[in-house]
């Protein structure tokens, strides 16, 4: 009996094993890394009980697989561990003190660096910080407050540091902020922030590995138990394959390696080439998802066909001529590659469809979602049909409507942001979905699943009501359709015989509880591959 007895037999109120057949077990059987049995009878399977069967009897407990975040920035979550943490600021005042006390402790000439994740929405001002201000906090470090993946507010030490100047033209792909007065405002958009950033010295590869220890911890305790990266260098997949060597994962990852739209076709090639492997290289922990791209910007430059809502003059950027992109996208794809392709406006998502096109008449049929769009948040329906035609995936992320409503209705206007990221609209054209968060920082799951089925938001409210979704689909998105994005839906995204144990529990069912109680819920438990990643209760 021993030798088939479980590890852990688990009898609770609701396992929702999130399969297309919508079945419902109350005990959950785990030996190893996998689920060998499941019951709709929590005494069902105390035949696998044995001496050293860990028995969690939790009446009250629901669980659901482990959450699969479609898109998101692990290694930006671990970095910000290092950095200064302005995302507790509430207000400019304590956003500068918290620069001042890391200038103050800082060595001569050092840079200092602030979290990605904070958002002025959280500040009582409600704007950037400028680069005067800035300059009061730290007037002989170069400082750069990065804010999210594509804008950045630097002091002028910084700026010094990367030659711009207040006569230095726009970079292709980015702009350069000016005051009224013609002078530097600090702002940096897409290109001129990575100009900046170039100037900076990288973290140390140990640092980042801690980062990434502590990072990957807090997004299990949230739930999730797998992370598609959604961007990431050739030098910092080899970070992360030294946290998998150092066991410091808490979660899965599914890598995407950046190739630079600022190299010439051939060189983005060679970069490609020289990768020796392509999608899939990997095991069940670490894996190589694919190559990204990034079309054009995020919210101050995502590429529109109608002129933004608060500068007439401004309709965004695109960051690659679409011929490169072809012969590149092509060239990829021939040597067995994914590729995921940032597009937010809904110019940005015509051409990367234009492209994806290209090849696929290029090189035949492809297989399902061998080409990606992330984001696509203003994608009208003609675009939705266009990419079910050509087999095109798509990833989705509420979180950013719900953390950026604000600054979408200042740029984009109301009519804009009400429809952003449809996902109804999407389901209903047939489109291979899957959500995520984008947030860069660890975000609860069921924050966003809340958020797809209200539509509500961080500060002003509901948008686009209209293009809500139950619950039950939210959290298919985000559990079934992460892993079949991924390619692995055999093996993980539900729960049942044969699956890889990555379960989450939550003290109350996600199904059933309010919806205005379901924003805050948070898991009572973590297990991935059946390790425990998360129980500060010691119930496993």
């Amino acid at each position: 009996m021993n030798g088939l007895a479980a590890d852990r037999v688990l009898r609770v109120g609701a396992a929702h094993s999130m399969a297309r057949t919508r079945e419902v077990h109350r005990a959950v059987a785990v030996r190893g890394t996998e689920i060998v049995a499941v019951a709709p009878d929590p005494h069902g399977l105390d035949g696998l009980v044995g001496a050293a069967t860990r028995v969690v009897d939790g009446p009250d407990l629901t669980l659901l697989p482990a959450f699969c975040d479609a898109h998101e920035h692990l290694l930006e979550s671990a970095k910000n561990t290092a950095l200064v943490p302005v995302g507790q600021a509430r207000s400019l005042a304590e956003f500068t003190a918290a620069i001042r006390a890391a200038a103050e402790g800082a060595a001569a000439g050092q840079w200092v660096q602030t979290s990605i994740a904070w958002h002025e929405s959280n500040l009582a001002e409600g704007r950037l910080p400028t680069r005067v201000e800035l300059d009061a906090a730290s007037p002989d470090h170069p400082v750069l407050a990065r804010r999210g993946g594509h804008l950045a507010v630097a002091n002028s030490v910084a700026l010094q540091a990367a030659g711009i100047t207040a006569a230095t033209p726009d970079p292709p792909g980015g702009a350069i902020g000016h005051s009224d007065d013609g002078q530097l405002n600090g702002v940096l958009e897409s290109a001129a922030v990575y100009r900046v950033l170039a100037q900076v010295p990288p973290l140390p590869s140990e640092a980042l590995v801690e980062g990434l220890r502590q990072a990957s911890a807090a997004y299990a305790a949230l739930g999730v138990g797998t992370i598609r990266e959604a961007l990431i260098s050739v030098d910092e997949l080899g970070v992360y394959q030294a946290a998998w060597e150092a066991g410091a994962l808490s979660v899965r990852a599914r890598t995407l390696i950046r190739v630079p739209n600022d190299v010439g076709a051939d060189a983005a090639i060679d970069l490609v080439e020289g990768l020796v492997v392509h999608s899939g290289f990997g095991d069940d922990w670490l894996r190589v998802w694919g190559l990204k791209l990034v079309l054009d910007g995020g919210v101050e430059g995502g590429a529109t066909d109608e002129p933004y809502a608060n500068d007439p003059a401004n309709r965004g950027h695109l960051n690659w001529d679409p011929e490169v992109m072809f012969q590149v996208c092509v060239a990829a794809a021939r040597r067995g590659w994914r590729i995921g392709t940032h597009a937010v406006g809904d110019r940005a998502v015509r051409v990367v469809l234009d492209v994806y096109e290209r090849v696929t008449n290029e090189l035949g049929s492809l297989a399902p979602a061998t080409l990606v769009v992330e984001h696509a948040l203003l994608a009208d329906p003609a675009q939705q049909a266009r990419a079910v035609r050509l087999g095109v995936g798509v990833t989705v992320q509420h979180a950013l409507l719900w953390n950026m409503a604000s600054e979408m209705l200042t740029t984009w206007g109301p009519e804009r942001t009400a429809r952003v990221g449809p996902v109804d609209q999407w389901l209903d054209a047939g489109a291979i979905l899957a959500a995520g968060t984008d947030i860069v920082r660890p975000f609860n799951p069921m924050t966003n699943v809340w958020g797809m089925v209200t539509r509500g938001t961080n500060s002003p409210g509901i948008q686009g009501p209209e293009h809500a979704i139950d619950r039950h689909t939210a959290i298919e998105l985000y559990t079934t359709d992460g892993a079949r994005l991924d390619r692995e839906e055999q093996w993980r995204g539900t729960l049942g015989v044969g699956r890889l144990a990555d379960i989450v529990a939550y003290p109350a069912d996600p199904f059933r509880i309010d919806l205005d109680q379901l924003a805050a819920l948070t898991p009572t438990f973590t297990m991935v591959g059946g390790r425990v990643v998360h129980d500060p209760a010691g119930l496993l």
